[in-house]
């Protein structure tokens, strides 16, 4: 099986008031070179941005492998680990079970604005698409791109 690194950030600007513009990001890294990924939500609260980030690094997958995933939500990693109950958000969280069936995955939680750069880059990603309020692939390709070749 490949081993496949994820790091992502969901992103609620207004987390579920008024009008909030949420974005889900997932950077992947493949023997030192980084992929990113990121989707416009809508109105989504930042729990269920944190929960399609995931989603959407492990759904681009093509074929199942090891992955260590990393998210700065400890809501994310402590529910898909067994330890929080999952009692709201039932929806988003079958999309997550449903892309993470066929993998074999080690949750990890990464403390966030805490300077390391690909978490950095995919909480300034997921910022950026929840303020435009579409993907703009370039800015992802780029911020994939200023990684350069790195380990995680």
């Amino acid at each position: 099986m490949k081993e496949v690194t994820i790091v992502c950030d969901g992103s609620s600007l207004g987390n579920g008031k008024g009008e909030p513009r949420a974005a889900a990001v997932a950077l992947l890294g493949f023997r030192g070179f980084w992929k990113g990924v990121g989707t416009f939500l809508g109105k989504a609260t930042n729990q269920q941005a944190e929960i399609a980030a995931a989603a959407i690094g492990l759904e681009e997958l093509k074929e199942p492998c090891r992955v260590r995933l990393f998210s700065d939500s400890r809501y994310v990693v402590e529910t898909m680990t067994g330890r929080f109950r999952r009692k709201t958000n039932h929806d988003w969280w079958s999309r997550l079970d449903r892309a993470a069936e066929r993998h074999k995955i080690e949750w990890n939680w990464i403390k966030g604005h805490d300077g390391h750069p690909v978490q950095e880059a995919a909480d300034k990603a997921a910022r950026q698409i929840a303020t435009l309020g579409r993907v703009d692939p370039e800015f992802l390709s780029n911020a994939a791109a200023d990684l350069g070749i790195a380990e995680f």
